[in-house]
């Protein structure tokens, strides 16, 4: 089932035939991503203290903005949770405002149940990709390892994303254990997404009906593009009653799964691939956080950073061949 997307506003250049029309703007947002330039606002001045709590309990001192700011600039530097402290501290420094400086006990212990805002879909409905990866556990190192001459089972964790075909921004993810595939975890992923979705756009591993029936459940008009496995066969009902799966599989005979690819808009699943590079090379292949709570605020504050990021420049294309 085929749609449209606007690639203008993807953050990947094509490599041919395509020509940036932004070029100037598009360099100078590449450049402000590395830029050190950081100010507060006299609201987050004003908001970096906790407000009084009403009920019971100890009165926290530092705001979730105090929290999730300097758990950003952690993941913006890869610093520990000590090194961070001490960032912030300099930041604040030379800044000359005086506010508290959370410790790095803090962070940690405030990370686990730390509310962090999940992304927002735009008002037209979204072509979703949905793909999954590894994150390694942050443990000891080859070095420790050799020289006590113990060896640890690798851990891993699965991330699971789901992006917005259009502006490459990640609209949800899903942090699972390593057993977890990837077809389970599609209901999770659409119960975070904040708004409609037109498309459903994923590898063969969703080829199931449990998918097929959680998409329709969440949004019933939304198309499924997902390749049926090389035995697949038209369902009892085909004749009749047809579904997604039985057109995708009428569309292969009929035009190969090359001409299925074109056709259905299945090639847009790569960019999705490349939202998961663009992950392992600006926030790391790994978890360094040790708690399921802690892990899973790790992981929104990387997906906002990386929305952040993003939306300071992306190119404007066109197709000049």
């Amino acid at each position: 089932m085929p749609f449209k997307t606007n690639a203008a506003r993807r953050h990947h250049i094509p490599k041919q035939k395509h020509r940036v029309t932004n070029w100037v703007e598009y360099d100078a947002g590449l450049r402000a991503r590395g830029s050190l330039t950081v100010w507060f606002t006299p609201e987050a001045i004003e908001a970096w203290k906790a407000e009084p709590r009403t009920g019971r309990g100890g009165q926290p001192t530092y705001s979730a903005l105090a929290i999730a700011t300097a758990l950003t600039l952690r993941a913006v530097f890869r610093l520990v949770l000590r090194q961070t402290e001490g960032l912030i501290g300099s930041i604040l420094q030379l800044l000359g405002l005086d506010l508290a400086v959370p410790d790095h006990s803090t962070l940690s212990r405030r990370a686990e149940t730390l509310e962090v805002m999940r992304p927002r879909c735009g008002r037209e409905p979204v072509h979703l990709l949905v793909d999954s990866t590894g994150l390694r556990l942050c443990g000891p190192g080859s070095w420790l390892e050799e020289k006590h001459g113990s060896k640890r089972r690798r851990a891993w964790k699965m991330l699971h994303l789901a992006t917005d075909a259009d502006t490459g921004q990640i609209v949800a993810s899903v942090l699972t254990d390593r057993d977890a595939d990837d077809g389970s975890q599609v209901g999770p992923l659409l119960d975070r997404v904040d708004g409609s979705v037109a498309a459903f756009i994923g590898d063969g591993a969703y080829d199931r009906d449990d998918v097929y029936a959680e998409v329709a459940a969440h949004h019933p008009d939304a198309a499924v593009v997902v390749p049926p496995r090389s035995s697949a066969v038209p369902s009892v009902a085909a004749e009749t009653a047809p579904t997604q799966r039985d057109a995708h599989l009428q569309c292969i005979a009929e035009r190969g799964r090359m001409g299925w690819q074109r056709a259905s808009g299945y090639n847009w699943r790569a960019l999705v691939e490349a939202d998961i590079s663009r992950w392992k090379r600006v926030i790391g292949d790994g978890l360094r956080l040790r708690t399921d709570g802690r892990q899973a605020t790790e992981v929104a504050i990387a997906v906002n950073l990386l929305n952040r990021m993003l939306e300071l420049g992306r190119p404007e294309y066109v197709r000049v061949a």
